[in-house]
């Protein structure tokens, strides 16, 4: 029989798949969530599901909006996938497959859930299964891309989709007040980066010595 990895195992096969240094202010999102994606899959009531890969690609992309160097946005994600096990492309595929639904009302979202058949990806916002913070983030994803940004208004757009979808409503509000809590925090610790960056810049401007003119004298040496 098969040991089950442990959290351990999951960082260490992350590391070693990156090996590149992550900056201290991202590293802790990403500790956080090879911890979070670890526990969740070693449940046995654990599903994969296209509002899983929604929800695990955009809390990934919206954590790490405006890392530097950006070319290892993509590394890291891929580093992520294969310590967790999963396959990258198939995340980011299921993901973009909600974009179908760009621009459509909430009421038009609501009589679909209600119809006898409901397509995929739609139909994982109805599929019963473990509750994850991520299944969560995934609504929220989705909802941004709908007519409006139905974000705005949260609360109550959830509580008109709360008799036609599966996910506990006041979990999914508590998740998400916390989420968008920590989104702002990283946004606001991104842009105090920025601003030390530049006020660093701009002092090692200052202290360097200006170039100086030389004078050629070659033409007055002796012949």
């Amino acid at each position: 029989m098969q040991t089950p990895r442990t959290v351990s195992d999951t960082k260490r096969a992350f590391y070693a798949a990156h090996t590149r240094p992550i900056h201290s202010i991202y590293r802790r999102f990403i500790e956080e969530l090879l911890v979070e994606l670890h526990l969740l899959r070693v449940n046995v009531e654990f599903r994969y599901s296209p509002l899983f890969a929604l929800g695990v690609v955009s809390a990934y992309e919206q954590f790490m909006e405006g890392y530097r160097p950006e070319g290892d946005r993509a590394n890291i994600f891929e580093a992520l996938c294969r310590a967790e096990e999963l396959d990258s492309q198939q995340l980011q595929a299921d993901a973009a497959s909600w974009q179908q639904y760009q621009g459509w009302p909430l009421q038009q979202i609501i009589e679909q859930l209600q119809s006898e058949q409901v397509g995929a990806p739609l139909s994982s916002l109805k599929e019963d299964g473990k509750y994850s913070r991520l299944l969560a983030i995934g609504l929220y994803g989705f909802l941004q891309q709908l007519a409006g940004d139905l974000t705005s208004n949260l609360n109550d757009t959830l509580d008109q989709l709360a008799p036609v979808i599966s996910l506990p409503i006041e979990k999914v509000k508590r998740d998400l007040e916390l989420y968008r809590s920590n989104l702002e925090k990283m946004s606001q610790a991104r842009s105090l980066m920025q601003e030390l960056v530049e006020q660093e810049r701009k002092r090692r401007a200052s202290v360097e010595p200006a170039p100086t003119d030389r004078i050629d004298t070659s033409s007055d040496a002796p012949a």
